[in-house]
Formats: structure tokens, C-alpha cells, sequence
């Protein structure tokens, strides 16, 4: 598996979380995410490529950036969390997770 930065920019070599950067306290979000390469995304997907989730605690729904929708669909046990956009953190992932794909209801990350 041949995991890059989603910038481009190598990973802050003092960060040690799940990311290749840490959270940006004013949005929530890490400064920069892991994805799979796009020589890797390339081979195929197992999934549909879908950008929409609805996490299911607030009911809202954030989009995602192509290339980590591409990796979910590569691979949909890459992350164990994601981005709530509403409630500004990340939550599980997964068959137990908080998130559903808006396409069809199916759990993000199975």
C-alpha cells in the first residue's frame, strides 16, 4: 500500500497522531490527510467513489475531497474516522461507526 499526503507535502516528522499533520484548532479538521497514491487509486476500486456522508448523531452531511473518496472506495477500511464538518471532529468509522454514505445508506468504512 503506497499511502501519500493529500497536499503533496511531506507529513510533519513531529506529529505522531493517525494524520500526516495534526488538527488545526479554527476548523476541526487536520491540517493535511493520508490517501492512497494515485498509481494505487488507479488499480481500482471495490466500492463506488462516493464524496456525500451523513453522520448519523447530528443528521448532517459533509463532502470529502475526491482523492479520499477514491481511497474509501480502494480501500474501505483505510480510516477509522472521518470529518463531521457540523460538529467540527472526527468520529468512528466502520460497521459500529457514526456514518452513513448519502448515495445509498450503507456504513462508511465496509
Amino acid at each position: 500500500m503506497s499511502k501519500v499526503t493529500l497536499s503533496g507535502k511531506p507529513a510533519d516528522p513531529e506529529y505522531h497522531g493517525g494524520a500526516p499533520q495534526p488538527v488545526d484548532p479554527a476548523t476541526g479538521m487536520h491540517k493535511d490527510y493520508w490517501v492512497l497514491s494515485e498509481d494505487e487509486r488507479l488499480h481500482g476500486f471495490v466500492r463506488p467513489v462516493r464524496t456525500s456522508y451523513k453522520h448519523e448523531k447530528c443528521g448532517n452531511v459533509t463532502s470529502m475531497n475526491r482523492a479520499i473518496a477514491e481511497t474509501y472506495a480502494h480501500n474501505p477500511k483505510f480510516y477509522g474516522a472521518t470529518y463531521c464538518a457540523t460538529c467540527r471532529d472526527h468520529f468512528p468509522v466502520g460497521a459500529d461507526g457514526e456514518f452513513i454514505w448519502v448515495d445509498d445508506g450503507t456504513k462508511v468504512g465496509t
